[in-house]
């Protein structure tokens, strides 16, 4: 069975840093592209940041660009978000997602075949 399970969400405060790690289990994410998208409360979920199968392209949405950044780690099959100068409007359940094999970094949800149960990152003073 297909699994994604994320980690690492926390309460913190503006300015503080966060990583979060999602491990796959049941495939390898080795033929995987994958990505991290989030959703707070009465919103959307919306693509944060993506990376393309070889690691080769990464995309890093709007909102979060400069201050977030993604990578993946094939020998321990995990993938991860690190979060810098975390703003409230961060606050969101943040889930990590996986596609079949694909040189592009795609950040749109409906391209997504596999995906996590979230994790609630907290951004709050």
């Amino acid at each position: 069975q297909l699994q994604l399970v994320e980690s690492g969400g926390d309460l913190v405060q503006p300015g503080e840093s966060l990583r979060l790690s999602c491990a796959a289990s049941g495939f390898s994410l080795d033929s995987y592209a994958l990505g991290w998208f989030r959703q707070a409360p009465g919103k959307e979920r919306e693509g944060v940041a993506c990376i393309s199968t070889s690691g080769s392209m990464t995309t890093i949405t709007d909102p979060v660009k400069g201050r977030f950044t993604i990578h993946r780690d094939n020998a321990k099959n995990t993938v991860f978000l690190q979060m810098s100068n975390l703003k409230p409007e961060d606050t969101a359940v943040y889930y990590c997602a996986a596609r079949s094999y694909s040189d592009y970094a795609f950040c749109w949800e409906t391209v997504y075949d596999y995906w996590g149960q979230g994790t609630q990152v907290t951004v709050s003073s």
